[in-house]
């Protein structure tokens, strides 16, 4: 159940909360007031799309929210969930649930099992051939519902393995050229024989060849200032301690101290004497170091940024050339797997198609029950299934609403024959059929009375109060023998406030509901106007 909705900076919404209850919920009220715009909000947190013009003009976000007592669902905290999303003008969004950030996709998913919104233009759905089969499925439930969800995991990989074949190189052309490619790029990576690591090694190796001179030139001062000045001295120093270190042990420390030195320091210019040999280099050599180098980033440029991604490039190319070389048995086996996947889906479609031509005659029969209480007597609503030669998500059956409004005509597909109020009343009716069947806790209604009056309005209004004791109903309308069936009624009126239009809402007392189908009734509250609202209420 929708416990509390808030609304802030959508349209002339201002800053809105509502708390609706269980049952028929009613809102009425002056066109423009903004009653769509609240259904709008509902459909935004239910993940529909949202236009930044909707952003309430001078403000930079607008925010959705509801409080929704749901104790069957896992996600919900004390039996509450707290559904919310943030749109900022510079196209930032922000969805959570329970506080924990969701994508619009999950929130999406997520809404869909909680609210069903029907707007003034969803009737629209009953002439898309293709949602047919949903509701129909809808109606079978459980009973159904294994069977296709087994059936879809086959479909996915019936899928998956037409796309193996497809990319299978199919065309023997094809196949020659793409192998002669991947041959040649496989040898150019082999031949070239790659060392991990090598690539920094020859980069420190040609630095030093590119700056040679300088570093022989400075290595040779070391080496003359270390063997012809520090060796030297730490020498002589050596012989004067030694003649000296008798007198005292700090003496002998000493000389065994710069004795170390002097070994040391003999090694070190020894590493530093070779280095300065290293340093010589001839022409051909530093040709080679860069001929390398050159042949490394170019293998670079095409394969990896580095050689292990080069190394990693060829062994996928050995792979690929591999399954090329190996595609026709390769083929063999998915095609088997394919004949095998195509038996299971075969198999499970036949037992969708008898359950649904089972359940079709069921759901037509209950159809045009309530299709006669909604004031459409002589309508021969009839569910038309016929096989496909190809599979799709929901099986190979075509499932298709046909409908006869008059005494003598032929059925005909709804999207060429029903009018608007008619496509209303149909979809009212399934969703009354439906009702006992449907999982969804909140069903919206925004202005389904659109296109019908007198008598099949006062159906209308009793089909939407039976299907709210099952569902909580939220319901928009114009017409006073709807508002009449409220259980809870809401007034959307709007105010000027410091030169602002806002939208307000107003639950109303019992007197109120009358006065407010009096107005709808009448166009304004007289007597009479308000005696006829008694009795449609009494009658309610």
């Amino acid at each position: 159940m929708l416990s509390t909705l808030h609304i802030k900076n959508i349209g002339i919404i201002d800053d809105l909360s509502i708390d609706f209850q269980e049952g028929f919920n009613v809102l009425t009220g002056e066109t423009g007031a903004g009653k769509t715009l609240i259904i709008g909000s509902l459909a935004i947190l239910s993940g529909e799309r949202f236009s930044k013009e909707m952003i309430r003009k001078g403000e930079e976000y607008s925010l959705i929210e509801a409080c929704i007592f749901c104790p069957q669902s896992e996600k919900a905290e004390d039996g509450n969930i707290i559904i919310s999303r943030e749109i900022y003008s510079n196209g930032r969004n922000t969805c959570k649930i329970n506080g924990k950030l969701v994508t619009v996709t999950e929130l999406k998913n997520f809404m869909a099992k909680i609210i069903d919104i029907h707007g003034q233009h969803d009737s629209q759905n009953l002439l898309d051939n293709g949602k047919h089969i949903k509701y129909l499925d809808s109606f079978i439930g459980s009973e159904l519902k294994n069977i296709a969800k087994e059936y879809e995991q086959f479909y996915t990989e019936y899928n998956n393995l037409k796309e193996q074949l497809k990319n299978n190189y199919g065309d023997e052309k094809e196949k020659t050229r793409r192998l002669d490619l991947l041959r040649y790029q496989f040898n150019e990576i082999d031949t070239a024989n790659l060392k991990i690591g090598e690539d920094k090694e020859l980069e420190e190796k040609h630095t030093i060849m590119m700056n040679s001179e300088k570093l022989k030139e400075n290595l040779m001062a070391i080496d003359e200032n270390i063997n012809t000045n520090a060796i030297e001295s730490i020498s002589n120093s050596i012989r004067c301690l030694e003649k000296i270190e008798n007198f005292g042990n700090i003496y002998r420390d000493k000389l065994s101290e710069l004795k170390s030195i002097y070994y040391e320091l003999q090694e070190t210019a020894r590493d530093l004497s070779n280095l300065k040999d290293d340093a010589s280099f001839d022409e051909y050599e530093r040709d080679e170091v860069e001929k390398r180098l050159d042949l490394i980033f170019s293998l670079k440029r095409k394969y990896g940024n580095s050689i292990e991604e080069i190394v990693k490039y060829q062994e996928n190319l050995e792979q690929e050339i591999n399954i090329i070389e190996n595609v026709e048995v390769i083929n063999k086996q998915i095609k088997e797997k394919l004949n095998k996947t195509e038996k299971h889906m075969s198999n499970l479609c036949e037992k969708m198609n008898e359950l649904r031509n089972k359940y079709a005659t069921i759901l037509s029969d209950k159809i045009n029950k309530e299709l006669r209480d909604l004031e459409m007597p002589n309508a021969q609503f009839s569910t038309k299934i016929e096989k496909q030669a190809t599979y799709g998500i929901n099986g190979n059956d075509n499932v298709r609403f046909m409908i006869c409004t008059n005494i003598g005509e032929e059925n005909k597909e709804l999207s060429k024959i029903a009018s608007g109020g008619e496509m209303s009343r149909i979809m009212l009716a399934i969703k009354t059929v439906l009702a006992d069947v449907d999982d969804v806790p909140i069903l919206v209604f925004d202005e389904i009375d659109t296109g019908i009056s007198g008598k099949a309005a006062k159906s209308v209004a009793d089909k939407m109060r039976i299907i709210s004791k099952k569902h909580q109903t939220l319901c928009i309308t114009h017409l006073p023998s709807i508002a009449a069936k409220g259980t809870n009624n809401y007034y959307i009126y709007k105010e000027i406030k410091n030169n602002k239009t806002r939208t307000n809402v107003k639950k109303l007392t019992e007197e109120e509901t009358i006065a407010e189908i009096a107005r709808i009734s009448n166009g304004e509250i007289t007597q009479t106007a308000l005696e006829n609202a008694r009795e449609l209420r009494k009658v309610g």
